[in-house]
Order: structure tokens, then sequence, then C-alpha cells
């Protein structure tokens, strides 16, 4: 009887056996051989799960994504305000609790920069708008709640690029300020002009 391979599983397996190396050695260095040493298969049936190194790469961040989001999500859910909703959705540009997934974005970065491929522009908008999705949500709750003006809509894709522009900077320069006090103060200042008191 011929053994039934779960193929979605087989490829997520593959993924994360690649894991380590690929962050040891970089994508940009590392041969399909290895990789495939690496994953205890053949350098053939590598291509009968990933079409190139790059794919390896979407999935390994998009399993590590998952994880980072689902966590993202418990946190979210234990604070009331938006206010600390949009401190805690920002920490994902900053926090190094997950220097894995971090790591692996800086790798996926380099590709970007590199090789700017049209399934690398494409993958790479797709999760941004998600991301940004998810954080405007925060904004439209919040106004749906009487908890903010309506016109903080009109800060939220300024606040989701100094987010983005604080990741790039942690990941390619040494910041020796403390990014979670400026940028929670930063969302204090904001959050003084556009929260509705309620007293009044």
């Amino acid at each position: 009887m011929a053994i039934i391979v779960d193929k979605i599983q087989k490829r997520k397996d593959i993924a994360l056996s690649c894991k380590e190396l690929m962050i040891e050695e970089g994508i940009n260095s590392i041969s399909i051989s290895k990789l495939a040493k690496a994953a205890g298969i053949s350098k053939g049936s590598f291509y009968d799960y990933f079409t190139n190194k790059n794919d390896l790469v979407f999935e390994i961040i998009n399993i590590s994504l998952l994880k980072h989001n689902t966590i993202k999500e418990e946190k979210l859910n234990n604070v009331k305000t938006s206010r600390e909703k949009v401190k805690v959705f920002l920490e994902i540009f900053y926090e190094e609790e997950d220097d894995e997934l971090r790591n692996l974005y800086k790798e996926f970065l380099s590709i970007s920069l590199s090789e700017p491929t049209k399934d690398i522009i494409d993958y790479h908008t797709r999760h941004n708008e998600e991301y940004y999705l998810w954080f405007k949500s925060i904004f439209d709750e919040g106004i749906e709640k009487k908890e903010l003006k309506p016109e903080a809509r009109k800060l939220v894709n300024g606040l989701f690029l100094l987010g983005t522009g604080v990741f790039i900077s942690q990941l390619t320069c040494k910041v020796k300020t403390n990014s979670k006090k400026e940028i929670d103060n930063y969302v204090d200042t904001i959050f003084d002009l556009i929260e509705i008191n309620k007293c009044n």
C-alpha cells in the first residue's frame, strides 16, 4: 500500500528543518543542496515542495508570523483601551522577544532589496497590507466605541509608517535610544489629542 504524504505538512516540516541553517548562513550564500541535506531529502525532492530558495523563506516566515500573530492577538485582547492596543501593536516593530522572526525578516529584506522579483514584492505588499488593516482596525474600533475622535483615522498611516521605520532602523543599525519609551511617549502625546474626554 502506497504511503500518503500530506504535502502541506511536509512542506512545513522541511521549512522548519531548514530554518536554523537559513538564519546561520543567510539565504544568498546557502545552496539548495545544503538545505535539502538539512531537511533529510534529495535536491530533487526539494523542488517537489518549493520552487526556489525564496519560496522556502516565504514558508519559514509564514510559520513564524502565524505563531507571532497568535501571541500578539492574545496581548491585544488583554488590554482595554485603544491607546494601550496601539502601544502593544507597535511593539511588533521593535520588541526583541522574537529575535528569530526578526532575523528571518532581515534575510527577507536583504532578498527584497537585492532581488526584488514580482513574487517577493507581492509577498511583502500582501503582508504589509494585512498588518496595516489590523492596525487600522484598532482605530476603527476606538472610534466606533466613541473612545476616539473620528479624525484619529488620519493618523493611522503615519503611525504605521513610523513603526515600519523603527523596525528597519533596529535591523540595520545600532539604535541607542529606548524605542519602547520613545514610541510610548509619542503615542501618549497623540492620544491626548484624539481621545474623547468622557468627563465632559
